[in-house]
């Protein structure tokens, strides 16, 4: 039907109604059990779509750009329903996106008191030391006055032939450019940053730039864990076989584990 916003000015409306009864703001329909209509015709629930793909620097996270530029949605070859991104990789930032219409999985994933994993693939400028390791684990002031909350630092490596150090960052609650600002306060600029992982599902092998429905053994834990998080149940794992299962689809043009660890709550 659309939007979050727009649905609710058509139930404001009074134009909604769930078995004969015009619906109000807060009232819940179960879209196979209950007779929704709209202007008294027939709503039909539509069925929740997922992609993953593997988001190239320099593309928008954003459903649709008003300059023309390139966006994420155009990665995605699914067209016969609205998708969104969930969540956000700024414009430098590669890797895992989860794109889908399942607004309340979205919110689930998203929201920091549900205290979903991030984790992220991390390459600085120089030798990260101990003492800013501590820093990101216990958490550091940024330029802006904000707080970050505590991070999980996987085993840092340093190179000295080319002066970086990568390392991987594990977070619940983030900040826009949280990353790179913690990393601008500890005197390091960020070369590059990849998301490897989002709640359960794991880039893996996915190429840059590419595209794929997630198969029903992912939908399964996504939804799983969706409902561990507080999400009420979707409308579960879609038929073996629909839309690709899993196979990478081109359109247009590892994290390392344990190390250091702190408890509690992780912050981008």
């Amino acid at each position: 039907m659309g939007s979050r916003r727009h649905c609710e000015s058509l139930i404001r409306a009074g134009r909604v109604a769930v078995n004969g009864a015009v619906a109000s703001i807060g009232d819940s329909a179960d879209g196979e059990a209950d007779h929704v209509t709209l202007d008294g015709r027939p709503v039909r629930a539509e069925r929740h779509v997922y992609w993953m793909l593997n988001k190239p620097r320099g593309v928008l996270t954003t459903a649709r750009d008003p300059e023309g530029r390139r966006t994420v949605m155009d990665l995605v070859p699914e067209r016969k329903v609205r998708l969104y991104p969930v969540g956000r990789l700024d414009r430098d930032t590669e890797g895992l996106l989860l794109v889908t219409n399942d607004g309340e999985l979205a919110q689930a994933l998203l929201h920091p008191s549900r205290e979903s994993p991030r984790v992220y693939r991390v390459v600085v400028k120089g030798r990260l030391s101990e003492g800013s390791i501590r820093k990101l684990e216990k958490g550091l002031r940024l330029e802006t006055g904000v707080r970050t909350s505590p991070a999980t630092v996987g085993r840092p490596h340093f190179e000295a032939r080319h002066d970086r150090t990568t390392f991987t960052l594990t977070l619940i609650e983030g900040r826009k450019r949280q990353i790179r600002l913690s990393m601008k306060a500890l005197g390091h600029s960020v070369l590059q940053l990849v998301r490897t992982r989002m709640g359960p599902l794991v880039l893996g092998e996915l190429p840059g730039g590419q595209a794929r429905r997630l198969t029903p053994t992912e939908e399964g834990k996504l939804q799983a864990h969706a409902r561990r998080q507080g999400a009420p149940k979707g409308k579960g794992p879609s038929k073996p076989g629909s839309g690709g299962g899993g196979k990478p689809v081109r359109a247009g043009g590892g994290s390392r584990s344990g190390g250091r660890s702190s408890r509690g709550r992780s912050a981008r």
